[in-house]
């Protein structure tokens, strides 16, 4: 067996693995599908082994494949992590950081760490992606992103994750929501329809368990958004609810005219940290924003 690879051909055979179909390859790789034909040929050549399988009108990975597509996403990895850290610039001061942020954390907490980090760090680019924790996880298995701001995770020795700050999430309602008329119940929050984010997400996951767990129905989601941007207007302008960061009271997007419905079973502490891959490569800029998390991130927080 030839134990050379050429990293282009692992790039193609991920994409084909990842898409399980030639054509859409080609496509996303902006490259002809006989060429993508050449390089799996070339792989199986080396490695004496079949990778795909054809199933109906797409292909499948067979066993040697899926053994050799984790493997091609780590040598992915690798390269890309070696050739960003013989790139780099000076000591933190310049680079590029890719950062992947929960919906709260990009309202509140990036503004005035950008701020502060930019104002060491001025030559410095940041690319961030905004999204939910089970999205930014991929992003960061994917070698997709540097380091992401999420709520801690099961621990894994192939992530390393700091504790930078805390929350609270709290049922929040219009300041005319008849809700707040009177001391509110659990099970008076049922009468109402909600703005709540995707099954997937820990808040709602944590707030449905609240309502199971004293015998009652889950609430009904009316509208289901990960868009924090929109919650606000939203809600100030209907009789929605909603569960989110108890930093939204109070709003000028939402003339200040929301108010949280205060109720001990549906107050969620919660933690967010920030994390990166073990032993991947962290640029001198990356470690220096991941210092300045851990060292001013509930400060900086609170100022958003």
């Amino acid at each position: 067996m030839n134990d050379q690879f050429d990293l282009r051909d692992l790039r193609y055979f991920e994409a084909i693995a990842e898409t399980g179909h030639l054509g859409r390859a080609a496509a996303k790789l902006h490259r002809t599908q006989p060429a993508l034909t050449n390089c799996v040929r070339r792989l199986e050549a080396a490695l004496g082994a079949a990778l795909f399988e054809r199933v109906g009108r797409g292909i499948r990975l067979t066993a040697a494949g899926e053994a050799l597509a984790r493997r091609a996403r780590l040598l992915r990895i690798a390269a890309d992590d070696a050739a960003r850290e013989i790139a780099e610039v000076g000591e933190g001061v310049a680079g590029q950081i890719r950062i992947g942020v929960l919906p709260t954390l990009a309202r509140f907490l990036m503004p005035p760490l950008c701020r502060v980090f930019l104002a060491e760090a001025p030559g410095v680019t940041i690319r961030t992606n905004i999204a939910q924790n089970d999205v930014l996880a991929r992003l960061l298995e994917a070698g997709e992103v540097d380091l992401i701001l999420t709520t801690p995770a099961r621990a894994s020795p192939e992530v390393t994750s700091h504790p930078v700050l805390e929350d609270e999430a709290v049922v929040i309602a219009s300041r005319a929501h008849p809700i707040l008329r009177g001391k509110a119940r659990l099970r008076d929050l049922l009468d109402y329809r909600w703005v709540l984010a995707p099954p997937a997400v820990g808040t709602r996951q944590w707030l449905e368990r609240v309502f199971q767990a004293r015998g009652l129905a889950r609430p009904v989601v009316q509208i289901e958004t990960n868009l924090i941007l929109m919650m606000p207007s939203l809600i100030h302008q209907t009789e929605l609810l909603t569960f989110t960061s108890r930093r939204h009271v109070g709003l000028d997007d939402a003339g200040g005219a929301l108010r949280e419905v205060r109720l001990r079973e549906t107050t969620m502490k919660r933690q967010f940290a920030v994390a990166y891959r073990t032993g991947g490569y962290l640029s001198p800029a990356a470690q220096r924003l991941v210092t300045l998390l851990r060292r001013q991130g509930r400060q900086l927080f609170s100022a958003g």
